[in-house]
């Protein structure tokens, strides 16, 4: 931990608060944010100026203070996604006025012989591969992998996948519509590569979701999703069914 710079010109209080923040920014404080105590005896500093960093913090939103109950970091609000024939991640982000965004990993042509398999192929034939880090405003929410047919995918090979959907560049640019699939939830617990890509808190799981998407009769993406399961919801609307007879 580092120490204040008790020669400096910049106040305590303020090089207390460019501590914790960057602490903050580092998920360091994601199970528990300190006391007030805890940081007197941690900084050899007042109360007074534990408080007013503490203050400036909280001003800035990076911090709730109850009575009573001392400090934590806010909770992040929860995505929900309505279960429905087609739904689009990035329109998930975007309906709760949320910057959508995506830092793309893997853009190739690759051999992937379990995602070739679910797309009814044999195991070496060549498919694109999209690995994106999908973000909501500045936080990472999933980390995607998609395997599309070559002769579909081909052209994002070439395309800026920084924003929006795929499936929507499929269609302007291979003129190939995703019209339905099948998709497969169920809960995990990280491995620590993504845990680490994900900024996942210690102790939460994630979402395994497994998609085969077709175009028409035709299988053209399989992809495998690891959501934030702190996060994010999966949300079903039952219709009103008839009384039991």
């Amino acid at each position: 931990m580092e120490a204040l710079n008790r020669e400096s010109p910049m106040p305590l209080w303020a090089q207390l608060e460019a501590l914790l923040r960057a602490r903050i920014a580092s998920g360091e404080f994601a199970d528990r944010f300190p006391t007030d105590a805890e940081l007197v005896r941690s900084y050899g500093v007042s109360r007074h100026t534990a408080r007013a960093a503490i203050a400036r913090l909280q001003a800035d939103g990076l911090v709730e203070r109850e009575r009573g109950r001392g400090s934590r970091l806010p909770v992040a609000a929860e995505l929900e996604q309505s279960i429905a024939p087609f739904y689009s991640l990035a329109a998930s982000i975007s309906g709760k006025g949320m910057a959508e965004h995506s830092l793309v990993q893997r853009q190739a042509l690759e051999r992937n012989g379990e995602a070739a398999s679910r797309l009814g192929l044999a195991p070496g034939t060549g498919l694109v591969h999209i690995q994106r880090i999908r973000f909501a405003g500045d936080e990472p929410l999933a980390l995607d992998d998609s395997w599309i047919v070559a002769d579909a995918g081909d052209a994002l090979l070439r395309a800026d996948l920084g924003r929006g959907s795929l499936y929507e560049l499929l269609a302007g640019l291979a003129n190939v519509r995703v019209t339905g699939g099948t998709e497969r939830i169920r809960a995990a617990l990280p491995g620590a590569p993504v845990r680490k890509l994900l900024a996942l808190p210690r102790g939460e799981a994630i979402l395994v979701v497994e998609r085969v998407a077709f175009a028409g009769d035709r299988p053209v993406e399989y992809r495998h999703s690891e959501v934030r399961g702190d996060r994010f919801a999966f949300v079903a609307n039952w219709s009103r069914l008839p009384p039991a007879l």
